[in-house]
């Protein structure tokens, strides 16, 4: 019960300086707002920003940075010290429009560890679309039915309906833990995409 007060705590933590940072920060438009976001050597990281539980009084750590393969790397250390335990990283961009795509794949190679991926209508957007991925310590494709993200709000699943929107303006990834325990992320690309794509 107290693991379970304190992820709670955290989560809301997260909702709510999202959506002040929301409301203060302009966005740098993504070109054309693409459905494909390609990590290169060249890649600029400006859209992208680490939130951790830091902003409940946790102590976990985490960067992205563009490795010399030109992979992004989300790596750090979840802590539950001072009730915290999670790391994340978002994106935030002129809105994707994915009205015509059913699925988002992630070439990623991960450390066997489960993530979650998350995407918001609107960045000052309380209620976050989720779904949680296992990883192998390989790398691999990540395809994930955008109809399936479902919504939460705190680490709850509300009682509404799955995603449906027509674009996207955040989209983020997070790793939440019940130990001390570092982790790493390599992402090579994050794509929407159609069925017969």
């Amino acid at each position: 019960m107290k693991i379970k007060t304190i992820f709670i705590v955290a989560l809301l933590a997260l909702v709510i300086m999202s959506f002040i940072v929301a409301k203060k920060t302009g966005v740098k438009n993504q070109p054309n707002g693409s459905p494909t976001i390609d990590f290169t050597s060249d890649y600029k990281l400006s859209n992208w920003s680490i939130l951790n539980d830091g902003v409940m009084g946790g102590v976990s750590t985490s960067s992205l940075e563009i490795n010399t393969e030109g992979h992004a790397l989300f790596k750090g250390l979840v802590s539950t010290e001072n009730n915290g335990g999670f790391a994340s990283v978002r994106f935030r961009t002129s809105p994707i429009k994915v009205k015509s795509k059913r699925f988002v794949t992630i070439r990623l190679k991960g450390d066997g560890k489960e993530y979650q991926f998350r995407v918001k209508k609107n960045a000052s957007d309380f209620i976050s679309y989720i779904s949680t991925f296992p990883t192998s310590g390989s790398w691999e494709l990540v395809k994930i039915k955008l109809s399936d993200l479902y919504p939460s709000v705190m680490g709850r699943k509300l009682n509404r309906s799955n995603f449906d929107a027509t674009a996207i303006e955040e989209l983020s990834l997070l790793i939440t833990r019940k130990k001390t325990e570092s982790f790493k992320l390599l992402v090579d690309y994050i794509k929407f995409d159609s069925e017969d794509e």
